[in-house]
């Protein structure tokens, strides 16, 4: 599959979400693709939020929004999200069922006109999940992808029985672990980890200082193990998208940084920085049982390279 498939999957799954819809439901769904405030939005809590509900959409409406989840993320990804959806369940029983959690509240909304427009995006929102898309003719930009898992992990008679970002925390100290002591040392960064991660539901993300240790001085199993990482975030897209951002950021240096203790289990966190690249990961709940990770653009988030690049080549009065 080429970039230029990924994209017109997008358009005909965001048409055919658009064609499905009710006249109530696509007032709901679909917006103006300069709306600013509705699009450029990240909120991976259960607050309100721009779009519909799936949980108001007929059974067609509610397939043909997965149907533009699946564009957006590779299968492995795709599961990963459909194990996040499943969890608030768990969580609500979790919690007594006092907060009324359900598995069809998520959201989605499409911002412009994928049959006509040169330029429009899509999102799907909801507790612990937050999936934006931006398509320019026959490029994606792919971000942010956030996935978070409440609980992370559900174990059984001392086997695991369901935990969906297990990847990525496992080779988060698998890096750790294989670094020396004194890359160890310059790797962590703070004896305790943050509350959560630091880009939060920032419209925009600052560029943070490039913390912990630099991967050219990494080599050996260390240097292999996050590359492993980075792209298994990048993997989270669909293939030929991957490609392009991995090699988008392949020329640039990248700095790994940890705070909280190293071993499993308690509050920790990580993060990978490159040239427009933030990576960020916690698991920062008491018993180590509630994770966020995200992957996001620092310069480009919402697909500001795309836009960038559409008022360059469009003439405007």
């Amino acid at each position: 599959m080429t970039h230029d498939s990924a994209a017109t999957r997008m358009r005909a799954a965001g048409s055919a979400l658009l064609a499905t819809l009710d006249p109530v439901a696509r007032v709901a769904v679909a917006h103006a693709f300069d709306d600013e405030p509705a699009r450029r939005w990240i909120e991976y809590r259960p607050r309100p939020r721009p779009g519909a509900c799936l949980a108001d959409l007929d059974p067609a409406a509610r397939k043909a929004a997965h149907r533009l989840l699946a564009t957006g993320l590779s299968r492995h990804a795709y599961a990963q999200a459909m194990t996040v959806v499943a969890l608030e369940e768990v969580l609500d029983r979790d919690e007594g069922w006092r907060r009324g959690r359900h598995s069809g509240d998520y959201w989605v909304a499409v911002f412009g006109d994928p049959g006509r427009d040169d330029l429009w995006s899509w999102r799907f929102e909801g507790h612990h999940l937050s999936v934006t898309m931006t398509v320019r003719d026959d490029r994606v930009s792919p971000a942010p992808v956030f996935l978070g898992a409440n609980p992370a992990r559900v174990d059984h008679a001392g086997r695991t029985v369901c935990a969906p970002l297990a990847p990525e925390e496992d080779l988060g100290h698998a890096l750790l672990a294989a670094l020396d002591p004194a890359g160890r040392s310059a790797a962590i960064v703070a004896d305790e980890a943050p509350t959560d991660i630091h880009s939060g539901t920032r419209p925009r993300t600052d560029r943070l200082e490039p913390l912990g240790l630099s991967a050219g001085r990494l080599d050996g199993t260390a240097r292999q193990t996050l590359d492993h990482l980075v792209t298994l975030y990048l993997d989270r897209l669909p293939e030929p998208v991957a490609a392009a951002e991995a090699a988008r950021i392949a020329a640039g240096d990248l700095h790994f940084a940890w705070a909280g203790p190293p071993g499993p289990g308690g509050r920790h966190y990580y993060r990978i920085q490159g040239d427009d690249l933030l990576i960020e990961y916690d698991n920062t709940s008491p018993d180590g049982n509630h994770a966020h990770t995200v992957l996001r653009r620092p310069d480009s988030d919402f697909g500001d390279d795309v836009l960038a690049a559409h008022h360059t080549d469009t003439p405007h009065p």
